[in-house]
């Protein structure tokens, strides 16, 4: 019985640490939905990062059309991969969707050697610390958000995508 009962505590103990554990951190003033990740069905988080060409992107700006918001670096084997494909949607969707492709923790000079030699023309916002990344919960490259006009996540695609899984996403925000 006095076994039994050790058992039971030692579960309690670690089960309640496990919980305490794995808590989103207060941020200050209490509030818990600014510490909250993004998440299907919850507003994408807004930000503004300088772009490869000079300019500026905000999140924010783009309300009123889906975006497929693509986190990614040079080094990526399958993001060199998948970027073809989502060139390539970005012409066919271009009057309909943005596109934009986050590029991570990489200089200015080593992204526009990339983009020339891939030809890309989609907005490249540059994410030199990664802070956009960390607020994104990216663990891995590529990922990709696909969120509405009202700016609300649809759906989240980790790992290279293809062409039809790609067009299966930029529907599910085209509705």
């Amino acid at each position: 019985m006095n076994r039994w009962w050790l058992v039971f505590l030692a579960v309690l103990v670690f089960g309640g640490g496990w919980l305490w554990w794995t808590q989103p951190a207060a941020v200050a003033g209490g509030d818990q939905t600014a510490a909250a990740q993004p998440a299907v069905g919850r507003p994408a988080p807004d930000f503004t990062l300088p772009t490869l060409d000079g300019g500026e992107f905000r999140l924010s700006d783009q309300r009123g059309k889906p975006v497929v918001l693509n986190f990614w670096a040079t080094w990526c084997g399958p993001c060199q991969r998948e970027l073809p494909a989502i060139e390539r949607a970005a012409e066919h969707y271009r009057d309909a969707v943005v596109f934009v492709a986050v590029d991570q923790a990489e200089t200015i000079q080593t992204v526009q050697r990339f983009a020339e030699q891939m030809g890309l023309t989609i907005t490249v916002p540059l994410d030199g610390e990664q802070l956009v990344g960390e607020r994104y919960d990216v663990m891995g490259l590529p990922t990709t958000y696909f969120i509405d006009a009202d700016g609300v996540i649809r759906s989240v695609w980790m790992g290279e995508m293809n062409s039809v899984i790609l067009a299966e996403h930029i529907a599910g925000i085209l509705r």
